[in-house]
């Protein structure tokens, strides 16, 4: 396990979304971690900036990219910060999607290799977690990290991977949500969300349909169900309740991502939940 504690409920943000100002207001609302997302930079300037601004919330890639930041700037970078904030930061790092990057090639091996080179950089286990879908992925890193982040999952993925991960180890997916009663605005936005891009990457796919979902299902931006598996909406308890599924199954922490307007203020949504969730207890 890690000695770095993200706490039962936490945010996952793009890095290109992410201020000091937001990470301060999350904090406060009393969640325990941010999940910086969408491959930051290896220097990890944007997880420094959040860490200097705010006092006891975790601060966690999710994830650097292994194909954009060689290991040993990750290392170096972990360093760093882990000598000026101690437990607040934890190293999420993940092979990205094949469609993404041009080089993507013998992935898993490329996970072993660069998890090797965090180790000869003295990069501890416990200060690390690795992106896994699959429970190949999901069985190395229960042996070479603190734990795993899934992303677009659903509360059945979560309690595989549990069985994969096994005890002792981090399981902290991340879980979309909006906040609307209707269930047919609530899936448009969701789609416009999921259906032209997550559901478009193979990585995503082919764990969907170890889940038991149909190419029919994942066709067209989703089926009804899919959409309502993988982004939990309505009011704050229906999305909370959802959120506890995760727990139940075997997640420790649930990383949550509004899905709003580009632009749009997340801290209102973040705000509501944590209303449900109590977040700091």
């Amino acid at each position: 396990m890690t000695n770095i504690n993200v706490g039962r409920f936490g945010i996952w943000r793009r890095w290109q979304d992410l201020t000091p100002e937001l990470a301060k207001g999350v904090e406060d609302l009393g969640y325990g971690a941010i999940w910086i997302g969408a491959s930051p930079g290896g220097d990890l300037g944007i997880a420094e900036r959040l860490l200097a601004a705010t006092d006891r919330i975790v601060i966690a890639t999710g994830i650097v990219n292994m194909w954009a930041t060689p290991a040993e700037e990750a290392a170096a970078s972990y360093h760093r910060l882990a000598a000026k904030y101690g437990d607040r930061f934890l190293l999420g790092a993940g092979i990205g999607h094949r469609e993404m990057t041009g080089e993507y090639r013998t992935p898993y091996q490329t996970m072993v290799d660069y998890l090797d080179r965090l180790d000869a950089a003295e990069v501890p286990v416990s200060g690390r977690a690795l992106a896994a879908l699959g429970p190949r992925a999901l069985r190395l890193a229960g042996e070479r990290a603190a734990g795993a982040h899934p992303y677009l999952t659903t509360p059945e993925h979560t309690r595989r991977a549990r069985l994969e991960l096994g005890a002792g180890r981090l399981l902290a997916p991340e879980q979309k949500f909006v906040l609307e009663a209707d269930p047919e605005r609530a899936r448009a936005v969701a789609r416009s969300h999921i259906g032209g891009s997550y559901l478009l990457l193979s990585n995503y796919t082919a764990n969907l349909r170890r889940l038991g979902w149909s190419e029919e299902d994942i066709a067209d931006g989703g089926s009804d169900a899919l959409v309502d598996a993988l982004v939990a909406h309505g009011g704050p308890e229906a999305v909370a309740a959802r959120l506890g599924e995760h727990l139940d199954a075997g997640a420790d922490h649930v990383a949550v991502q509004p899905l709003t307007g580009e632009g749009e203020d997340p801290l209102p949504a973040l705000g509501e939940l944590a209303a449900a969730l109590k977040p700091a207890e």
